[in-house]
């Protein structure tokens, strides 16, 4: 299913000419050297965009002659036609005889007995270094570029000055040789069934194409098909005979693949997954779908609410209701492992299905919260205020996807989630509940009491709620006002009842809350403005009407009522303190 997805996908792009073709790859080249047609360099043309150490290569539709020559795992040999990395075109390192001469081998190979003027100019060049490498001094001695050069990393091809090709690459008999190595069946090829699109008597894929982009994977590229151990063959079966995939749509899916990992409008990093999505024809959805997970870059975080509060309105304006909104959708969420990639995250559904789950999910997180406080949360940004220090490297392998896939099908929140919160708060001295944290909490309980009904409890609501009747909840707003009379009591004090004592508090309410109330009778005393005095012992009074006892413990949903009714109780005391001011 999702190679067929996949292979479709690239028959779409490659309808609307936007993805390479057979025997083509997408690719960046930084520099083109520009040679006469005797072979002798002339200029070094800069491709890159950008500015600083942040420059880009160029992109180009680039020959693609086989799996080894982009991995390049046989460091000297299999060397791409026309176009590699400055080691081959120089002949750098200990095996640079050897990557010159599969340079040379590749134009011979491909190009045959060829009359291509820039072609040939090519040759020439590489040949005359080969023999003689003072003939590459004026590129690797260059004032400006040399040093890139010698580094070898560097995507270099070339341009003939006498021709009017951009590249030589460009050049229609480059192209015409390629469409018959595509045309031409290997007479070695293991003939079979396809089993992504049931065509027989074709030709099988032994290895499949390296995919590359995929996060903390290798940098030479992975794959999602592959045998590499004895143990996973079958029938005498070898390498990816195992599981046939012609040779077309092997290439076809990995080039659609590759594509998606290479845009950021249908990318995202979520922990240590890279995401990918696309839809079966040209939809709005798809350009906008990473906006609504991916922290915005403070430039566009305007334009990034405008577009969640599209989402919220694309119920009454159809915004997201292509075709009905029958429209199929993909998301494909891949993770680096030791032999292979693994699938962390796959889900199909339709553009207004998703939507509908997206606006949910917002909905679920809606809070009260200071005015500076971004309008709505990215996935990124919730877990990264759960993960330890707020790093994002620090963020649990398998939480992401999870989370991913409990907003995408609608379905509760993973209870990993909820624990991982906990502990943060509980680990943080200093602004322990965050308004990120207090939402998560939110919406982790709401949408598992959507699934789990339970008579006895009341949704949490996205302010104070006075009629919340939940011993977590109370205890929080408890919690929170003896905190503020300490506050008020003492100006600047170093450390609060809820730095020192929230732990505990939140957990075993019984050891703390005690003495907590005995403290506070002190702390009454040294308020200047019996006003106050009566204020505060007035909300003591609504809040422990309905407490009879403090519980010994507090399960891990009390825990976090217990954290919202503590937000919840600070924000209306600050709204209420703003309320006065404007009066």
């Amino acid at each position: 299913m999702i190679l067929l997805a996949l292979k479709e996908y690239y028959d779409r792009k490659a309808a609307e000419g936007t993805i390479a073709q057979d025997g083509w790859i997408k690719g960046g080249i930084d520099f083109l050297l520009e040679i006469d047609l005797d072979g002798f360099l002339q200029n070094i043309a800069d491709l890159r965009e950008g500015e600083g150490k942040k420059k880009l290569s160029h992109s180009f539709s680039l020959p693609n002659i086989g799996k080894q020559a982009l991995k390049h795992s046989n460091s000297g040999k299999d060397a791409n036609l026309l176009w590699d990395n400055a080691a081959f075109v120089f002949g750098l390192g200990e095996k640079g005889n050897l990557r010159l001469k599969s340079m040379i081998e590749a134009i011979d190979q491909w190009m045959g007995q060829t009359s291509d003027a820039g072609v040939l100019a090519v040759r020439s060049f590489l040949q005359r270094g080969l023999e003689n490498r003072c003939h590459f001094d004026p590129a690797l001695n260059h004032p400006e570029y040399g040093k890139i050069m010698q580094e070898g990393s560097a995507k270099i091809s070339f341009r003939v000055l006498q021709t009017s090709y951009r590249a030589v690459f460009l050049s229609p008999e480059v192209a015409s040789a390629l469409e018959r190595a595509e045309g031409t069946e290997d007479p070695n090829s293991w003939i079979g069934t396809c089993l992504v699109t049931g065509e027989q008597n074709t030709a099988v894929e032994a290895t499949h194409p390296v995919i590359k982009g995929i996060r903390n994977a290798q940098p030479s590229g992975a794959n999602i098909v592959s045998f590499n151990k004895d143990a996973f063959n079958s029938y005498s079966k070898t390498q990816s005979f195992n599981a046939p995939v012609s040779k077309v749509v092997a290439s076809r899916y990995v080039k659609a693949l590759n594509t998606l990992l290479d845009s950021p409008r249908q990318r995202l990093n979520i922990g240590d997954a890279s995401v990918v999505f696309w839809a079966e024809k040209q939809s709005a959805f798809e350009s906008d779908f990473s906006f609504f997970f991916q922290e915005p870059e403070k430039k566009d975080s305007d334009a990034e609410t405008e577009r969640v509060k599209s989402l919220f309105e694309s119920v009454k304006t159809g915004a997201y209701a292509e075709d009905s909104g029958d429209t199929r959708f993909f998301i494909l969420g891949l993770a680096p492992n030791i032999a292979r990639i693994s699938i962390r995250l796959w889900q199909v559904g339709t553009v207004s299905e998703f939507s509908a789950k997206i606006r949910e999910y917002f909905d679920d997180f809606t809070i009260v919260k200071p005015p500076k406080e971004p309008e709505y949360y990215s996935v990124w940004r919730i877990l990264v205020n759960i993960a330890v220090q707020d790093k994002s490297e620090n963020i649990p392998s398998n939480l992401a996807g999870d989370f991913m896939r409990s907003i995408l099908e609608g379905t509760p929140y993973p209870i990993t989630l909820l624990q991982a919160v906990l502990r943060r708060i509980r680990s943080d001295t200093k602004y322990r509940v965050k308004p990120v944290r207090a939402a998560l909490i939110k919406a982790y309980l709401n949408r598992y009491h959507r699934f789990y009904p339970d008579q006895r409890y009341k949704e949490v609501e996205w302010e104070l709620d006075t009629n919340q009747m939940s011993v977590g909840y109370r205890l929080g707003r408890l919690f929170a006002v003896l905190e503020k009379i300490q506050e008020e009591a003492n100006p600047g004090i170093n450390a609060t009842i809820g730095e020192r004592f929230y732990g505990a508090a939140g957990t075993t309410p019984v050891t703390v809350f005690a003495n907590l109330l005995r403290l506070k009778n002190h702390h009454l005393v040294k308020l200047e403005s019996k006003g106050r005095v009566i204020y505060f012992e007035r909300l003591l009074g609504e809040i422990m009407e309905h407490l009879k006892v403090f519980p010994a413990h507090l399960n891990l949903h009390e825990q976090g009522l217990f954290a919202i009714g503590y937000y919840h109780q600070r924000q209306a005391f600050f709204t209420t303190k703003k309320n006065v001011d404007l009066a």
